[in-house]
């Protein structure tokens, strides 16, 4: 028995080793053959998505790309839904991409994001040839998919069977992510673990059922949480195997799956996945009470990084919501695929909707922000001790830690963040944590006259915005500062006063457009203060000076034109006031020499005159400017008038973040 004891320890170690080493050579060693020179591409349609007039799609060829098409015509957008399918060749022409970083901090990092499944290139295709034929495998999914789509609320069919949500209406599932149960649309061991109890029902054979589970993955297009299932399974019904602990054999998986690619220790699904998994094979949970809560405990650290936020309500909802989906929604959709009870499912579709926009109203939200990877291991570390122990009080130790990762923020030092919101304006400013917003950007769209081309949902670039500021822990903003009421600058305001609490709103000097308009009307129902035209405020020791009080007959002037010191480093945000104001302020005040000036209007010709510049001396000028910009900012004459200085660009640095610390200045970049 000792010696059976020290040869599995033997074996273990030695498969440990041989899986690490595996890794760590992909990893260093990992070829890549990615020619972005080519403007050609042929491969096979592993995913695609039409959305108004853009067709996305990701293509395997030599490797895999994402390329985007922008669909022409009506008539081209009905050939496609009715020609392409999964598995289909398809001949790209157009320019092959690296793919860019976020430019706002802790943002979704789209190139990273490609990057872990193993896509280095985009393309953007300007043509394209179609051919239908594909393989066995793919025609067994397409045929599935056509049998699908002709149920009524297939988009649930899609999502619960093939782990696809592009169906499912974008404001219903932000109703599940409010109430912390999307967990329950990825494709989990949950969803197998039932159709491995049905299967084994109609006594199945194990492999035959590891068969299915096997073909299932691939259908799935190989998705973590249904490929962890399926090993661990597969790793169980092997005898020698079998004799290892459940935590063993999870290891196992994990490693297996860390070979195939080692990128998808990165996925979030791998993460909640395992580390769940893991830790409800420790702590043993004895109802389902104790499984929510656990389960949610586990999950935390991983929810505040990637979301930085939580609804403590969601604990309750996974108790009344779980069993639903698992016991009756799940097996009744599985079983109306072959039985005519689709009606049933839609009655509980319905039921499960309405249910969950009440639960939003009763959600308790709570912005804790980002997490540092420290503190991850050190709450991961204390559950193992709580779980090996079952001393109550580590159970105060991780939420000590909770609590450490909210207050950490409040020791910030004073920093301005000139976000990229392309073209427009948006800067947080952190005094003593009073956070200061001054303008919020806002994507002017060109209404598309046709029908067909408009998209489920359009991007809001306060969604970038509302990201960063939970992310620095921040629940409420101090101050929102309206430069003046053009839409790149105050378009996202109502937004941020939906998500934040907004204690105070500063309008600039000037009549009232229908756009401040809309957002008084907000302000009003909200109870939030709002002042116009003020001549300075007081924030702890700190005080902004607004330098623009005359009023003139257009916006760009009538900017709020605001001065201030930070820890003795002078700042200045210029809003879009053009050489008017400029030389009104000139022949007004004294201005010092400025360390950091925010240029006017976007360093377009009717700003940034050379006697003005002059004057304030900048060291640093950030222009905040889309990238290739229908306007043609920044002007030549307006660069010229500020090469003295230091130029920081958003359309190419990303944001750009000064941070004082120790009373030195540090400038950082989140470049694209």
């Amino acid at each position: 028995m000792h010696y059976l004891k020290k040869s599995k320890i033997i074996f273990l170690c030695s498969v440990i080793l041989v899986f690490v080493l595996i890794i760590i050579f992909k990893l260093l060693f990992r070829y890549r053959n990615s020619n972005i020179n080519s403007n050609d591409f042929y491969g096979t349609i592993e995913y695609y998505k039409i959305d108004g007039d853009k067709l996305t799609l990701q293509v395997k060829g030599k490797e895999r790309i994402i390329a985007t098409y922008r669909i022409k015509t009506y008539k081209e957008k009905k050939y496609l839904y009715n020609n392409i399918v999964l598995g289909s060749k398809i001949y790209l022409r157009g320019k092959l991409e690296v793919p860019s970083n976020n430019t706002i901090p802790n943002n979704f990092n789209y190139k990273k994001y490609l990057k872990y499944k193993n896509i280095n290139l985009i393309m953007n295709t300007t043509n394209y040839k179609l051919n239908k034929k594909c393989n066995i495998f793919y025609k067994i999914r397409n045929f599935f998919s056509k049998f699908i789509i002709k149920k009524r609320r297939n988009e649930y069919y899609y999502m619960f069977i093939f782990g696809d949500k592009q169906y499912l209406d974008s404001d219903v599932y932000d109703l599940y992510k409010t109430n912390g149960i999307t967990h329950l649309f990825a494709i989990s061991g949950m969803h197998i673990s039932i159709i491995i109890l049905i299967l084994k029902k109609f006594r199945i054979n194990d492999y035959i059922i590891i068969i299915i589970l096997f073909f299932y993955s691939f259908l799935v297009m190989l998705t973590p949480s249904v490929l962890r299932v399926t090993i661990f399974y597969t790793l169980k019904k092997i005898k020698f195997i079998n004799s290892f602990s459940n935590i063993v054999i999870l290891l196992f998986t994990a490693l297996i799956l860390s070979c195939i690619n080692p990128y998808i220790i990165f996925d979030t699904v791998f993460q909640y996945s395992f580390i769940i998994t893991a830790g409800l094979l420790l702590l043993k949970p004895k109802n389902i009470f104790l499984l929510s809560i656990y389960a949610f405990i586990l999950s935390l650290p991983i929810t505040l990084y990637n979301n930085y936020e939580v609804n403590f309500l969601s604990i309750i909802i996974n108790i009344i919501i779980v069993p639903f989906i698992s016991i009756i929604f799940f097996p009744l959709l599985l079983f109306s695929l072959i039985l005519p009870i689709n009606n049933i499912v839609v009655i509980l579709i319905n039921i499960f909707e309405s249910l969950n926009k009440l639960l939003t109203v009763f959600k308790i939200n709570i912005i804790i922000g980002k997490p540092t990877i420290i503190l991850i291991i050190l709450y991961y570390i204390t559950l193992y001790f709580y779980s090996i122990c079952k001393k109550k009080r580590y159970f105060f130790v991780i939420v000590f830690l909770v609590l450490v990762s909210k207050c950490r923020f409040y020791f910030n030092n004073n920093f301005v963040s000139y976000l990229n919101v392309e073209q427009g304006d948006s800067i947080l400013i952190d005094i003593n944590n009073k956070s200061i917003v001054i303008d919020t950007g806002g994507k002017i769209s060109f209404n598309k006259k046709e029908k067909w081309k408009v998209k489920k949902k359009e991007f809001s670039i306060s969604i970038s915005l509302i990201n960063y500021l939970k992310s620095l822990g921040k629940s409420k903003i101090d101050y929102l500062i309206l430069t003046h009421g053009d839409y790149d600058h105050m378009g996202e305001a109502i937004n941020l006063a939906n998500n934040f609490k907004v204690e105070k709103v500063i309008f600039n000097c000037g009549e009232i457009n229908d756009l401040e308009n809309e957002l008084i009307k907000v302000l009003d129902k909200k109870k939030i203060k709002y002042y116009s035209c003020i001549k300075e405020l007081n924030i702890d020791r700190n005080k902004l000076y607004f330098l623009q009080t005359k009023e003139y007959d257009n916006e760009n002037d009538n900017s709020n034109v605001i001065y201030t010191e930070l820890n003795g480093y002078k700042f200045m945000f210029m809003g879009d006031a053009s050489t008017t104001t400029e030389n009104e302020i000139m022949n007004k005040y004294n201005l010092p020499d400025i360390d950091v000036l925010k240029v006017g209007h976007h360093g377009s010709k009717t700003s940034s005159s050379k006697e003005f510049i002059d004057e304030i001396d900048p060291k640093y000028s950030v222009i905040s400017v889309g990238k290739n910009n229908r306007y043609g900012h920044p002007n030549k004459e307006a660069l010229e008038n500020l090469k003295e200085s230091k130029i920081y660009r958003t359309d190419v640095d990303g944001s750009i973040m000064f941070k004082i610390k120790n009373n030195k200045l540090k400038i950082e970049t989140c470049s694209p």
